[in-house]
């Protein structure tokens, strides 16, 4: 019965199957090691026109291709180049409305000649649209076609028998990133940028940034030097944070106390105390464009569970912990 499992497979078959995988990863990796021996200008060529289209990446392609486009137009959309991906049949029933004038069209198909992509082919030569081919056929009608052409390495494909897309669609998918990262670098994007592409998720709990999860100036528990500790104590009880920060006649954060410094000076005389006198000095900070990560960071190798945000000892917010933990941030 096809699908059914044997639960104790022998020595021999084990080895077979493991032999079966590095047989793809030998034959896909060295694909993609000539297709990097043999990038050309070719490659910058189609760089610029998808650059250069005012409107956006549209890309295509049938079957196990299709599926590669699908995620290339993914990963150009979240690396900064609005993209879309258009099924060449529903091209023929319509969605060719999909594809502006504005638009480059990115073609998929190892063969070159999909008879699903004619329609494709032909619209964008009737109105214009820069149209980028990745074949593996440099006579093939997609090719001749097309204003640019990435051409695949002559491949073998993983499949014993030659016939299931493997090698070549790896190729495809490699050259689709290279095309991606090739434009972010290209439009300077930033991990700033990433991040508004990425708002959910680990990627873009990542890429929080201090700014993001400070509480800001109406929340900080300050006080100056010459205030005194009960004063310090009814600001920290306030403001819920566990310290106050001490900052000076200039404004500029100078020391900090927490509830560490209130046991290390305990007395009679505590409440009457200067804040200068029992604070910290220097207290540990962080600039706001800081990645929220880093600051968790610093508060875990310091062992604190508040920390400053401050730009040239200027305090601007503060971070608790528990604001990165809620974040999701780990």
């Amino acid at each position: 019965m096809i699908g059914t499992a044997k639960p104790n497979p022998t020595h021999a078959e084990t080895s077979r199957n493991i032999e079966a995988a590095r047989r793809v990863f030998r034959l896909e990796a060295d694909a993609l090691r000539a297709m990097a021996d043999t990038l050309d200008k070719s490659f910058v060529t189609a760089v610029g026109l998808i650059d250069g289209a005012s409107g956006r990446a549209v890309v295509t392609g049938m079957g196990k291709s299709g599926h590669i486009a699908r995620k290339i137009s993914s990963t150009l959309s979240s690396t900064g180049t609005p993209s879309l991906y258009v099924h060449p049949g529903e091209a023929s029933h319509g969605d060719l409305g999909m594809i502006s004038h504005d638009d480059v069209v990115i073609a998929l198909s190892n063969s070159g000649e999909t008879p699903e992509l004619n329609d494709v082919i032909n619209y964008c030569r009737r109105f214009n649209v820069p149209l980028v081919a990745i074949t593996g056929r440099v006579d093939s009608s997609l090719a001749e076609n097309a204003d640019c052409t990435l051409l695949l390495p002559a491949v073998t494909e993983a499949c014993p028998m030659g016939l299931a897309p493997t090698t070549s669609t790896t190729a495809m998918l490699a050259l689709g990133d290279a095309l991606s990262i090739a434009l972010l670098d290209r439009r300077g994007f930033t991990a700033e940028d990433f991040q508004i592409l990425h708002p959910g998720g680990q990627l873009g709990q990542n890429l929080l940034r201090v700014q993001d999860l400070m509480h800001g100036a109406t929340e900080l528990p300050l006080v100056g030097s010459d205030a005194t500790v009960g004063n310090a104590i009814l600001i920290m009880t306030q403001r819920g944070f566990g310290c106050a920060g001490v900052i000076n006649s200039n404004g500029l954060l100078t020391g900090i106390i927490t509830d560490g410094d209130l046991r290390r000076h305990m007395s009679d005389t505590l409440l009457q105390l200067t804040c200068e006198h029992i604070m910290t000095a220097d207290p540990k900070t962080i600039r706001a464009q800081a990645l929220a990560s880093e600051a968790l960071g610093l508060m875990n190798a310091n062992q604190i569970t508040s920390l400053f945000v401050a730009d040239e000892r200027k305090p601007a917010g503060i971070l608790h912990i528990h604001d990165c933990l809620r974040a999701g941030i780990a």
